[in-house]
């Protein structure tokens, strides 16, 4: 004869009680589900692209690099006064009239035009070791090293001269920078820019550019930025994160469930407007990117 089974022989009371374990039991989460490494280790066709003021280094490049030619006399005092004069106007007042930042980069090329391309870099690496070293963001440079700790290549991407861009990127261990370029012919500038400033969507369309060249695959690679003026370079790349971002690439991110990183701390850091910016990389000899950083309003 069979024996009943011990839900058979329950009463009501253990019968509810068991219905009420497994339902508990059943509400339980499973085991998580394992979270996917990134940056992914080996892979190629994946790299990071990392613009350079206030995301890898505290500041403008070209405002410390202005101050380094200043000091060697590579411009005279007048022309320090007329951009620190156009810093002040654009700073107060806020307005990005073409003239005027024509004006800027007009005044920015015919300084740094005749000079040899290899007194501009030795400076910038001298500038490099005086000033520029100690103000890269150990997070931001965590988050390089990991690209580059996973076999990927990591890019600067910055308005300020490709010159500097590369002394940085060649510092810091990274692949390559793309800057802005200056012309030159048989080493000398000649006042001239070779394309425009490397500066929002002229950014998104050299690392465009660089992805075919390189063979990489855009939904696998990163970028990481400061600014709205990035949201196009962002929103090419599968892995955009938002580095201690000003209140528009903040709201933009939130929206778009972008990651956000701050390494600041305390009072939050000045930062130096596009304009400001500007104007002290036009009395910086590599005023070839004096206009780079100029910021276009969306």
């Amino acid at each position: 004869m069979r024996r009943p089974s011990r839900t058979e022989a329950a009463g009501p009371s253990e019968l509810a009680g068991v219905a009420s374990a497994e339902a508990a039991l059943s509400a339980l989460p499973g085991p998580a589900a394992p979270v996917a490494e990134f940056p992914v280790p080996g892979d190629v066709r994946a790299a990071a692209f990392f613009d350079l003021d206030n995301t890898i280094m505290q500041g403008a490049a070209i405002f410390h690099l202005g101050r380094g030619l200043y000091k060697r006399k590579f411009f005279r005092k007048r022309e320090l006064l007329r951009f620190a004069w156009q810093q002040a106007y654009f700073r107060l007042i806020g307005d990005e009239h073409a003239g005027h930042m024509q004006d800027a980069q007009d005044s920015a090329l015919s300084i740094v035009r005749g000079h040899r391309v290899s007194e501009l870099t030795a400076i910038a690496e001298e500038v490099y070791d005086e000033n520029l070293a100690g103000r890269m963001w150990p997070g931001t440079r965590a988050l390089a090293q990991a690209h580059l700790d996973a076999g990927q290549r990591v890019w600067l991407v910055t308005a300020a001269p490709v010159e500097m861009a590369t002394i940085i990127a060649r510092r810091l261990g990274l692949t390559g920078a793309l800057g802005t370029v200056a012309e030159s012919v048989a080493g000398a500038y000649t006042g001239r820019l070779v394309g425009e400033p490397l500066h929002g969507p002229a950014k998104a369309a050299a690392v465009r550019a660089l992805a075919e060249a390189e063979h990489l695959d855009l939904a696998r690679c990163a970028a990481y930025s400061d600014s709205a003026n990035d949201i196009p370079m962002l929103s090419l790349v599968g892995h955009p994160y938002a580095i201690n971002p000003d209140s528009r690439l903040r709201a933009h991110a939130r929206r778009h469930g972008w990651r956000l990183r701050d390494y600041r701390t305390g009072r939050k850091t000045i930062r130096v407007g596009v304009p400001a910016a500007a104007g002290a990389g036009a009395a910086v000899g590599g005023a070839f990117a004096a206009l780079a950083l100029q910021r276009r309003r969306r």
